[in-house]
């Protein structure tokens, strides 16, 4: 990759980056969607259903946390408790927000029932139960994506639709219109905080060879790490034959005029399909996929 290309693509990343804010490590897309790591601990979701996209189980989504520093890590189930409709649930983009005033973690989570967009607030109560506090839907939040948590009942969320028509949807991606937009929620204002995006469920690729799904920023070093598909249509057009490849890239020195781009894996779908985000944590690396498993690796 040409020196060039290298700053265009940082200077894009770091565009998002700056635009959501600083957050704690947080990864989507484990199993189907996955969250912020508090310490050592990563909440995941699994169960997305959604229009386009393979499904591999009929159950309802759940929620499970996993420790990465167990030398046995295996996600376990956490308990829902609260009015939510668990046989309808089912989750896409997580995000986590710990209240500094008295250390209680809220998790968000966007929910797709009957295909409809909403966001689910849980607060987290102990080793393996979430209490179900507040579903907010919005007309602004017509597609949402992902979500990122900037308070207790705030956030910033990506429509990864123009609309939520499918039919008008498509004519936009083929008339190249950048129509998508990211949404701020707060109990004070509802607002379009960007907008122009083709497609604004992740970020995508500036010269790197691959389409680039999820973003991640290590808050220790300030590394983004970048969930790939290296081949889009593969990925569109799944075929268990030919499944699609996996690609994560590590940026260092994001804000230099030198970023280092470095390939950290990469899989021709056999071992993982469709990778969409990664994250690394004590030397472990976690990556998640649109649609399928998730695998946890050891960095040398």
């Amino acid at each position: 990759m040409t020196a060039v290309k290298k700053v265009m693509f940082a200077t894009v990343v770091a565009a998002f980056a700056a635009f959501i804010g600083h957050r704690f490590l947080k990864v989507n897309d484990l199993i189907n969607k996955t969250s912020t790591n508090i310490l050592h601990a990563v909440f995941s979701t699994q169960g997305l259903k959604y229009p386009g996209l393979p499904s591999f189980s009929n159950e309802p989504g759940k929620i499970y946390v996993l420790d990465l520093l167990h030398p046995k890590a295996t996600p376990v189930e956490l308990q829902i408790k609260g009015e939510l409709d668990l046989s309808s649930f089912n989750p896409h983009g997580i995000s986590v927000y710990t209240d500094e005033t008295d250390d209680s973690v809220y998790l968000f989570t966007v929910n797709h029932p009957q295909h409809k967009s909403q966001v689910e607030i849980f607060r987290f109560v102990e080793e393996n139960t979430l209490v179900h506090l507040k579903t907010i839907t919005h007309p602004l939040l017509h597609s949402v994506n992902d979500i990122v948590a900037v308070g207790v009942e705030s956030f910033y969320a990506t429509n990864d639709h123009s609309t939520p028509n499918e039919a008008l949807h498509f004519l936009t991606i083929l008339l190249g219109l950048p129509w998508c937009d990211v949404v701020y929620f707060s109990q004070e204002e509802v607002r379009v905080a960007a907008k122009g995006f083709l497609s604004s469920n992740g970020i995508n690729s500036v010269g790197v060879g691959s389409l680039c799904d999820n973003i991640e920023v290590d808050h220790r070093t300030g590394d983004i790490w970048l969930g790939c598909h290296p081949n889009a249509m593969k990925l569109s057009k799944y075929d268990p034959e030919d499944p699609p490849d996996s690609e994560v890239l590590q940026i260092k020195n994001i804000h230099s005029q030198q970023p280092v781009v470095s390939q950290v894996y990469a899989d021709n779908g056999n071992v993982i399909m469709g990778s969409s985000v990664a994250a690394s944590y004590e030397r472990k690396l976690l990556i998640g996929t649109v649609f399928q498993k998730a695998l946890l690796c050891d960095l040398k």
